[in-house]
């Protein structure tokens, strides 16, 4: 079957093409953006995320150490 053939199955129009929502994130205010919290970044297979790296906002890290969204670590 030739790539012609196979694109005239493809069905057109706007519903044709599965629609992306948009990243969950909060503008910082320093022209960089962060995700609103752990659960969307793990939702989005970001996490962890180190401090410097798109998408780590200071409000997902609660120990301070750098790294936002890491593992749950049991005592």
């Amino acid at each position: 079957m030739s790539a012609d053939e196979l694109d005239a199955q493809q069905p057109s129009g706007p519903s044709a093409t599965p629609q992306r929502s948009p990243r969950a994130q909060t503008p910082t205010g320093s022209g960089t953006w962060s995700y609103r919290n752990c659960a969307d970044a793990r939702a989005a297979g970001a996490a962890p995320i180190h401090r410097g790296q798109p998408g780590y906002g200071p409000h997902m890290d609660g120990d301070g150490d750098g790294i936002a969204c890491e593992p749950y670590r049991g005592r």
